[in-house]
């Protein structure tokens, strides 16, 4: 994939990239990595933003019908040029008793995301810190030498873990690269934590809320009415991998540019779920 570009997204409020009903105690999860665990957006549901998006921006029918591809009912003529991967999770905010919250990620994390960039020939991509330090235990981390996470000589507590935490000038380069970039608080915030760990916080640390409906007439909670939603929190930071492929249409082979598709990653955005009480407000920001 050689015309590729990276695009961060930043939760600004609660993420919501349901799957439907859940079998367990929470009613509405979000959508997570088969093998993994980790939760992520589908790539379907960017795209189909973006369309609505492209649409309110006054691009043509011919820019629409060439970079999304056709209506529904001629889906058969040709794909889109504008091929959208899934929005994988990079960064994952963390309570912590110092600081306010952390930003968690672990070395599989990093790794995966500098996999994705270097596979995908992405422009600049030299850039991208090299070295991630990988916690040996459990209970081991790896913070900035100027982080505000630090509650005690080597101490982060992060919800109910009490974490051994190193400085390491590689987290420096880490944070100056997402800051660079982003718009997400990551300054004195990066945490690298053991891969384990990693998986137990997005297992145990996502945003549950119970939501109920009310009865119009009689402005009480109506019967069976009561559930459970399951979001990534505010402040998580994801990314995805964006491509312009060329496909036939009328005849030729067209393709979008980046001109047109640039306009269109920038600024708010509502992806995923429960838009009408605010949940999916997101920046999309240019990567490398």
């Amino acid at each position: 994939m050689k015309d590729a570009r990276v695009v961060f997204v930043h939760a600004l409020s609660p993420l919501h990239a349901g799957i439907g009903q859940g079998v367990g105690t929470v009613d509405l999860p979000i959508a997570r990595e088969r093998a993994t665990g980790i939760p992520y957006l589908p790539g379907s549901s960017l795209k189909g933003s973006l369309r609505d998006r492209a649409k309110e921006k006054g691009f043509s029918k011919d820019a629409i019908k060439t970079l999304f591809g056709p209506d529904t009912s001629s889906a058969h003529e040709h794909a889109g040029s504008l091929v959208v991967g899934d929005v994988r999770l990079l960064l994952f905010p963390v309570r912590s008793l110092a600081g306010v919250f952390a930003y968690g990620t672990s070395p599989f994390l990093l790794k995966r995301f500098q996999r994705d960039l270097r596979e995908a020939e992405v422009d600049n991509a030299g850039e991208i810190p090299e070295a991630i330090p990988t916690p040996s235990t459990l209970n081991g981390a790896y913070a900035s030498k100027e982080s505000i996470l630090f509650a005690g000589e080597k101490k982060v507590y992060l919800e109910d873990l009490d974490l051994e935490a190193q400085a390491a000038a590689e987290v420096t380069q880490w944070e100056r690269f997402f800051a660079a970039r982003t718009r997400a608080p990551v300054k004195g915030r990066l945490l690298i934590v053991h891969d384990d760990l990693m998986g137990f916080l997005l297992e145990t640390a996502t945003e549950v809320v119970a939501r109920v409906r009310i009865e119009d007439e009689k402005k009480t909670v109506a019967r069976r009415a009561l559930w459970y939603e399951e979001h990534l929190p505010a402040e998580s930071l994801l990314y995805t991998l964006v491509l312009l492929a060329p496909v036939a249409a009328n005849g030729a082979v067209q393709h979008g540019n980046w001109t047109q598709v640039q306009d269109l990653f920038s600024g708010v955005i509502q992806l995923g779920g429960k838009a009408s009480v605010g949940r999916g407000l997101c920046t999309l920001s240019w990567g490398v």
